[in-house]
C-alpha cells in the first residue's frame, strides 16, 4: 500500500518539512557514502593484496576532514531545527485567539465574541492562535497538515499557532490516550474565505440544529448518541418520559426522565447514576442557564417548540376544564403522563398514547374514547397541525413525576 503524504498547509509546517527533508538527505546520503566506503576498503585492502597491515601514525587532514564536515552538518541541522521550532511557537501579535477546551472525548472551541463550536473554523490567510487546557485529563491536540501537536493539560494553559494557506478540510485528533472513547475525539480545521468566515461568526444555529451542536460542543455527543446506539453512556434518543433505573445505595430505584431528571443528570450526574453506566463530568459551573435551557427543550421534544403556545391553545379551546395537568381526574383522563403510556379504549384495546394517537384524540376524539370516560367531547377538526403539534408538545412536556 502506498502512503499517504499530507502536504503542508502552513509556511510554518513547510519549515518543518524542509528540516525533516535536510535531515533525511544527509542521513542517506551518509549512509550511501559509508557504505560505499565500507564497499572500496574491503576491495582495495583486501589481505590478498596487503598481507601486511599498514602502520598509520595519523593523518592531519583526515582527522579535520571528520571534525569539520560533521560539525558543519549537526550544526546546519541544528539551525534549521530551531528555525522551523521558532516558526511554529512565534504567534504574530495580532493573530485571531482561540479558546481550546479539551474533554473525554471531544473538542470546544470558543472564539473572541463567545461563539462556541465543536469544529474549528477559520479564515484563510489569517494567524490563529489556540490558547488550550484541559477540562478532565491530559489530552493531545493534533493537526497533522499543519504539523502542530501540543498537551492539553488540566490546571494549565498551553498555545499553538498556524496560519492556513489554503481552503480546505483538515483533520484534528488526540494524539494522548485519554481513555474508552480516544479514537473518537476527532475533529476538523475548517479553513474558509475571510467573507464565509464572518458570516459564520455573526450567525447563529438555531432550534435543533443549535441544540445539537451544542450536544457538542459540551462533549456529550462523545458518550451519547442520537440514533439508539449504546456508548459510553446511555443514548438520549426518546430519552424524555422513559424510566431510568438509578443506583441507590446497594440496589436500584425508577425514576422518570422529566425535564427536572433532565436537568440534574447535566448539572449534578453523579447524584443519580444510570445503572450499568459510569460517572460523567458536572457542567454546573460550566454551562449558561441559557444553554442548558436549550437542550432540555431539544431533548424533550425539540428545541422549537413553544410551550406556552400549547398550553394557550387548550384553556382557549376548553380543554384544561376537562383534563386536569396534576395528575387529578375531572370529567376526563388528566394530561399528566398520558404521553407515551398506555390507554385502555372503550373496545379493550390497548394502545399506546404516542403523537398520532393523540392527534387522533384531538380532531376525532370518538374513535379514540378512554374506557371508564363519557363521550362528551367534541372534534376539534378546525385545528391545523401546528396547533395540534403545539398542543401534543405540551402534553408531552407533563410526564409522571413532573409538577
Amino acid at each position: 500500500m502506498t502512503p499517504t503524504i499530507i502536504q503542508a498547509g502552513t509556511a510554518a509546517a513547510a519549515r518543518v518539512d524542509q528540516t525533516f527533508l535536510l535531515i533525511f538527505g544527509v542521513s542517506a546520503a551518509i549512509l550511501v557514502f559509508i557504505t560505499l566506503l565500507m564497499v572500496w576498503f574491503v576491495f582495495r585492502y583486501h589481505h590478498a593484496r596487503h598481507p601486511q597491515a599498514a602502520d598509520i601514525r595519523g593523518n592531519v587532514w583526515a582527522e579535520i576532514a571528520w571534525t569539520v564536515i560533521p560539525t558543519v552538518l549537526v550544526m546546519g541541522m541544528f539551525w534549521s531545527g530551531w528555525t522551523s521550532f521558532k516558526a511554529l511557537r512565534s504567534a504574530p501579535a495580532d493573530a485571531m485567539r482561540v479558546k481550546v477546551t479539551a474533554r473525554m472525548w471531544s473538542w470546544v472551541f470558543e472564539y473572541e465574541n463567545g461563539r462556541r463550536a465543536s469544529t474549528l473554523y477559520v479564515p484563510v490567510d489569517r494567524a490563529v492562535r489556540l490558547d488550550m487546557t484541559s477540562a478532565d485529563v491530559l489530552h493531545s491536540f493534533f493537526v497533522p497538515a499543519f504539523r502542530i501537536k501540543m498537551d492539553t493539560v488540566p490546571g494549565m494553559e498551553t498555545y499553538a499557532w498556524f496560519q492556513a494557506e489554503r481552503e480546505g478540510s483538515y483533520d484534528i485528533l488526540c494524539a494522548e490516550y485519554c481513555g474508552l472513547q480516544h479514537a473518537n475525539m476527532l475533529s476538523t480545521v475548517e479553513v474558509v474565505s475571510a467573507e464565509e468566515f464572518k458570516r459564520w461568526s455573526e450567525s447563529g444555529a438555531g432550534g435543533d440544529e443549535e441544540a445539537v451542536g451544542l450536544l457538542e460542543t459540551y462533549g456529550c455527543m462523545g458518550c451519547h448518541s442520537l440514533d439508539g446506539s449504546e456508548e459510553a453512556g446511555p443514548t438520549l434518543m426518546g430519552i424524555y418520559g422513559k424510566e431510568r433505573p438509578i443506583v441507590d445505595g446497594g440496589g436500584t430505584r425508577t425514576v422518570v426522565a422529566d425535564e427536572e431528571y433532565l436537568r440534574r443528570a447535566i448539572l449534578e450526574p453523579d447524584a443519580e447514576l444510570v445503572a450499568g453506566y459510569e460517572g460523567m463530568p458536572s457542567y454546573k459551573e460550566e454551562m449558561p442557564a441559557e444553554d442548558l435551557e436549550k437542550i432540555i427543550r431539544f431533548l424533550t421534544g425539540g428545541a422549537a417548540r413553544d410551550l406556552d403556545r400549547g398550553r394557550s391553545l387548550m384553556e382557549a379551546e376548553g380543554c384544561l376544564s376537562c383534563h386536569s395537568t396534576d395528575g387529578s381526574e375531572i370529567a376526563g383522563p388528566t394530561f399528566k403522563g398520558i404521553y407515551g403510556h398506555k390507554v385502555v379504549l372503550e373496545d379493550g384495546t390497548e394502545v399506546v398514547a404516542d403523537e398520532a394517537y393523540l392527534a387522533e384524540a384531538i380532531r376525532d376524539p370518538e374513535k379514540t374514547m378512554v374506557k371508564g370516560y363519557e363521550p362528551i367531547m367534541p372534534p376539534y377538526s378546525h385545528l391545523n397541525d401546528e396547533d395540534v403539534k403545539a398542543m401534543i408538545d405540551y402534553m408531552r412536556s407533563l410526564p409522571e413525576g413532573h409538577d
